[in-house]
């Protein structure tokens, strides 16, 4: 996420989406009754409605909206509501949605931000994609590229000698012993979180055949592309394995916090789970983290019962307390939604 501009004594944030991950970041930070502006598709009429030549035409506009309702899926997210602001053609109060895509640029007004929220922010807008290196590979080519924020930096180039077909075999065995040697000596400079290797064909299986060190295999993630070069860098970074390497970071720290409500559970302790019992605790001022699942949101918002939830996490904040949303995608926000969705980790233990 790109923070082009953050106001707070207006309540106001401009920022841009830069990959689907931060799509995921907003559908947590923008609320019911924000206002959300920018630039925009509209759909206008043209001609009387008694007019048989009336024409409807895609325009863009810059409009101001009062957010009434969120739709999120994993590659956009429809924010709807009232127009507030905009061109003298457009009607005021009439209805409008935001598809918030990868590169949308947007202007978020909050009647308060919450800590949580520009924490998400914060997070998301960090560069993290340095902790991944890229390696592209074929018969006798090799890049490694280091991840960035914005693209990728070149960090060398290898060319295996396998010209002759009877010498062939030795030659490439010697050829991924050297690509090898090159990653463990990146992995051991920057300490990757992540390690994308990826090939046209079968050369990166025959790859990972020769790799022996097995924390190191942990680290890869097997992609396709269709040549060796900076063109087929630029195409790994597109791909669907190299997004879901960008949110390992994320998930890993999700799933930390949901072990560690798990063990307070098992030893009877300082937890609590499911609606009542939390927000008792929450009211309580008992609750030191607050754990809850993007699914559970998306619930209480399709029941119009968000309201609820938002308190929660206005009380928490107001007395210090953490707030953790997890992903109901992954094996650590599944097993909190069999908890309900929601959960504390509280100041003390709590008697029902």
């Amino acid at each position: 996420m790109q923070i082009i501009n953050q106001n707070l004594k207006k309540q106001e944030i401009k920022l841009k989406t830069e990959n689907l991950d931060d799509i995921w970041y907003l559908s947590h930070i923008i609320d019911k009754n924000d206002l959300i502006k920018g630039k925009t598709i509209r759909k206008i009429k043209l001609g009387d409605d008694q007019d048989r030549n009336v024409k409807i035409i895609k325009k863009p506009v810059f409009l101001k909206i009062n957010v009434e309702k969120l739709e999120f899926n994993p590659d956009s997210l429809r924010v709807s509501g009232k127009i507030t602001e905009g061109p003298e053609d457009i009607s005021l109060g009439s209805y409008h949605t935001f598809h918030v895509e990868e590169n949308t640029t947007l202007t978020i007004i909050k009647d308060k931000w919450l800590k949580f929220q520009l924490d998400k922010l914060k997070e998301s807008s960090e560069d993290k994609a340095s902790k991944i290196l890229i390696t592209v590979m074929d018969r006798e080519d090799v890049i490694f590229a280091l991840m960035q924020k914005k693209g990728f930096k070149v960090l060398s180039s290898l060319k295996g000698d396998v010209q002759k077909k009877d010498i062939e075999q030795t030659t490439k065995s010697n050829f991924y012993e050297d690509i090898i040697k090159k990653i463990k000596g990146y992995d051991k400079r920057y300490e990757f979180s992540k390690i994308i290797l990826a090939s046209p064909i079968f050369w990166k299986e025959e790859l990972i055949k020769e790799l022996k060190d097995t924390d190191l295999k942990k680290k890869i993630i097997q992609a396709t592309c269709s040549s060796a070069d900076n063109n087929g860098i630029s195409e790994v970074l597109k791909r669907p394995e190299t997004q879901e390497a960008l949110k390992q970071d994320r998930i890993a720290k999700e799933v930390n916090i949901v072990e560690e409500l798990l063990r307070e559970i098992s030893k009877d302790d300082k937890a609590v789970y499911g609606l009542k019992h939390t927000e008792d605790a929450v009211h309580a001022g008992a609750v030191e983290k607050l754990i809850i699942t993007d699914g559970f949101i998306q619930k209480q918002r399709e029941k119009e019962s968000y309201e609820q939830v938002d308190s929660m996490l206005k009380n928490t904040e107001s007395l210090k307390g953490e707030i953790h949303i997890i992903s109901s995608e992954h094996e650590g926000g599944k097993k909190l939604d069999g908890l309900g969705g929601i959960a504390g980790l509280t100041r003390y233990k709590i008697n029902y």
